[in-house]
């Protein structure tokens, strides 16, 4: 597992990393030790009540539990000042000798490290071509992604304004190589699988001399690198995830040229990633949840844990009929053991969004994934304290207990009208308002068709009951999926609602059903 090299590690080496970063390694608390008299005053006194987190690392939660060391090594440093440059060439040196890699670097999380590998990548150390950006006018433009590869995060590469070529083969690969090519780009696949990924691309862009950046953001730490191995150039990670780091920083390491230029592309320098600043505390904490991680934590041990707080959890609710549990090994995105809960539609009387409101606005509060029409969410372990799976527990099967039945669902009524037709909608968001059209065929109460966004477009479907419309649709922009909940009124030729736009938040809409030309 991570802890391969662990072994190669001795206490002086424990204590000249530590004393590095401003104390020594025994002023540090243990792994996994509570934080002292931890209180949530300084959110309670805002008004924000925290929660139980289930849902792992997610961002928008609030990301990882920070180590007791790391909080100790960021309250430490705090106290002083220090030349950057010189702090990150020597957290640089310590991490490559952790990790045993050329170089690396600590960012502003891992989708700072993805930017800043582009930026080097395009126009490696050279300040004339630094300050260009993000003009690509006789610079390289373009990154190379296997299709499977695209997802929501890879905006951060974007963000230099790079044309992105998919490719699904070798053969794509090789022809879609060329001049303007400044690298390509992979989703680790560490714990999953993939169809064309870097044992099928390393060889294609070596022998062209093109790099690779590995997104491997969830992903743990494991020596030697298994992607540097395989040929990738970069890697970067996130430092806010199972490394407990801080959740605002990341990591990028691999081939020692383009990772120092990642370096000079990034604050506190003058370049496109000045917004992106890592700070002298993050930088510390950082190189101190790695040193944690290789040299202290144990993750089996922290995966039986895990396994045992499921059990605790399964055999609370479990005791009303129709609910199980099942445990699910690593996955991509998530490499540890997570706990599948779901229930018979028919006994229990609630959806899973009904459920996970119930959580999260009871006492005390309890953030999971479950949310939608569906009767199952599955929890994740990394942000829980230890007993936080007791209370987890207790108020699920207080949940489960007390459910209605499952009962047949009401007929729809008959429709108010007939939707079929094109419909020119204006969307009303916070801020600004965009024209958007829906082209909808109704069959009785079901409604389906296709809604063009602004730029994008995508298939919908939804229903009629009476006059209630339900409009669901997702929208394809590039890697990201936009999804869209129009709910309203029908009235005439007119509809009339609000929208969810998920992590977007909410819009108004207003429809008039077009006329056709004769």
């Amino acid at each position: 597992m991570a802890n391969e090299r662990q072994k190669g590690f001795g206490r002086r080496e424990m204590m000249r990393g530590a004393a590095l970063f401003g104390g020594g390694a025994a002023a540090l608390p243990a792994a996994g030790a509570p934080a002292a008299a931890a209180t949530p005053d300084v959110y309670t006194k805002l008004g924000v009540e925290p929660f139980i987190n289930a849902t792992a690392t997610l961002t928008i939660n609030g990301g990882s539990r920070l180590l007791p060391e790391v909080i100790a090594a960021i309250e430490q440093a705090s106290h002083f000042h220090v030349n950057m440059d010189e702090l990150m060439e020597k957290a640089s040196g310590r991490l490559a000798e952790l990790l045993g890699v050329e170089w690396g670097i600590v960012t502003a999380g891992a989708a700072a490290a993805l930017t800043h590998a582009t930026a080097a990548c395009i126009v490696g150390s050279d300040p004339e071509k630094m300050q260009q950006l993000p003009d690509l006018r006789g610079l390289k433009n373009q990154v190379i992604f296997p299709k499977e590869s695209r997802n929501v995060y890879d905006q951060a590469t974007r963000a230099l304004g790079v044309e992105v070529v998919e490719v699904s083969s070798a053969a794509e690969l090789e022809a879609a190589i060329g001049p303007r090519t400044a690298m390509i780009q992979i989703l680790g696949q560490h714990f999953g699988k993939a169809k064309f990924g870097l044992e099928q691309v390393a060889p294609v862009a070596q022998k062209a001399g093109v790099p690779i950046l590995v997104d491997a953001a969830a992903d743990y730490l494991i020596v030697p690198n298994p992607y540097l191995a395989r040929g990738a150039s970069l890697v970067a990670y996130s430092g806010g995830k199972i490394l407990r780091g801080p959740s605002t920083a990341g990591l990028l390491i691999g081939r020692k040229d383009l990772v120092r230029a990642a370096w000079a592309n990034s604050a506190p320098h003058h370049a496109i990633g000045r917004a992106m600043k890592v700070s002298k505390e993050e930088i510390v904490g950082m190189v101190t949840a790695v040193e944690s991680f290789l040299q202290r934590r144990d993750l089996k041990a922290e995966y039986a844990e895990w396994e045992r707080w499921y059990g605790e959890i399964s055999a609370a609710v479990t005791q009303t009929a129709g609910v199980a549990t099942k445990v699910n090994p690593p996955a991509q995105g998530g490499p540890f053991p997570t706990l599948t809960v779901s229930w018979d539609e028919k006994r229990i009387g609630y959806t899973a969004g009904e459920v996970g409101r119930m959580l999260a606005t009871g006492k005390p509060r309890i953030m999971t994934h479950a949310a939608g029409e569906g009767s199952s969410f599955v929890i994740r372990p990394v942000s829980l304290r230890p007993g936080d799976h007791l209370a987890i527990a207790a108020r699920l099967a207080e949940i489960f207990r007390g459910a209605p039945a499952g009962k047949e669902k009401r007929a729809a009524a008959a429709p108010a009208g007939d939707l079929t037709g094109r419909w020119e909608v204006e969307v009303r968001y916070q801020t600004g308002s965009a024209r958007h059209k829906l082209f909808l065929q109704a069959r009785g109460n079901t409604v389906t068709g296709t809604h063009m966004g602004w730029a994008n477009e995508g298939r919908l479907r939804g229903g009629i009951d009476g006059a209630e419309v339900s409009l669901r649709s997702t929208l394809a922009a590039g890697a990201q999926a936009l999804h869209y909940h129009f709910s309203g009124k029908l009235a005439g030729n007119e509809m009339a609602g609000s929208v969810d736009l998920g992590e977007y938040g909410k819009a108004t809409w207003t429809a008039t059903r077009a006329e056709e030309k004769a």
